[in-house]
């Protein structure tokens, strides 16, 4: 088992990437999202649309056995199998135009251990900083969260429905096609996404995982489809509990001065991811 002294040596690790504002991601997150006319704003890259750039390049013979690239690298090597996208804080600097250069320094913040009532835990803090034509176009603060494989005869965690009454809730039907065709923009090789049988036999799943970003991306277009046009200057979000390919579960919005809460309800009406949002 790695020590988390060794783990933390990764802080200060950086990355560099480059890559431009190409259109035809962004005209597949459009169609991903079913939108004939998107509500962002003509000409720039949507919020979170970042995601679609700086694709993971790992060479075939470097994708370790769940999909993602070996560890070890840029990342540190966290010896827990299960590995998830907990949650990340955004400022939006400055629009990403259509066609610009861009560019990006990822940077280790932090790694730190905590125990649980799963077990184990290690979080690493990755901060990203992306450009646009030489111009701060936003900053983020993303966690990953490292878990210990399940325990079989673990009880399930009982679910505390979500006492809020949204003002607009949209009910998603995830399936295979609809994961299948976010791990394809965005290149994730995680096989919870998409091979059913490792997702249930060695990671411990009932189903097919939803992806922690498309539910945050689902969020944000919950709340433009509402606001059309909106300037997003700051988004977070906290993965509470993931959601599978299973069941049905509603994005909602309740309102709020200069912007909305969001969240994701299950079907157990407990929120499986929270969010907030800030418009100018």
């Amino acid at each position: 088992m790695a020590d988390i002294e060794f783990l933390k040596g990764w802080i200060g690790r950086q990355e560099r990437a480059a890559d431009h504002a190409a259109p035809p991601p962004l005209a597949g997150l459009a169609a991903l999202l079913d939108h004939a006319e998107p509500p962002w704003r003509a000409g720039e890259a949507p919020p979170l649309s970042h995601w679609l750039y700086f694709l993971p390049r790992a060479r075939q013979s470097e994708i370790d056995i769940d999909g993602h690239p070996k560890r070890g690298g840029f990342l540190p090597p966290v010896d827990l199998p299960r590995r998830m996208f907990a949650g990340a804080r955004f400022a939006f600097h400055a629009p990403i135009m259509i066609d610009a250069a861009m560019a990006r320094v990822s940077t280790i913040a932090d790694v730190a251990e905590k125990i649980g009532a799963s077990g184990r835990m290690v979080f690493v803090t990755v901060r990203h900083e992306v450009f646009a034509d030489g111009v701060p176009a936003l900053t983020e603060e993303q966690d990953i969260v490292y878990r210990a494989a399940a325990k079989p005869d673990a009880a399930p965690v009982v679910a505390t429905p979500d006492a809020r009454a949204p003002d607009a809730v949209r009910t998603i039907r995830p399936d295979p096609v609809l994961l299948f065709r976010y791990s394809a923009l965005t290149f994730n090789g995680h096989r919870i996404h998409y091979d059913r049988d490792y997702a249930r036999d060695v990671e411990g799943y009932p189903g097919l995982v939803v992806h922690g970003p498309l539910i945050a991306t689902l969020l944000m277009d919950h709340f433009l489809r509402a606001h059309p046009g909106a300037a997003v200057t700051h988004f977070s979000f906290r993965a509470r509990r993931p959601l599978f390919d299973t069941a049905p579960f509603d994005l909602c919005l309740k309102k709020k001065s200069g912007g909305a809460e969001l969240w994701a309800r299950d079907a157990a009406g407990a929120a499986a991811m929270t969010a907030e949002v800030d418009a100018a």
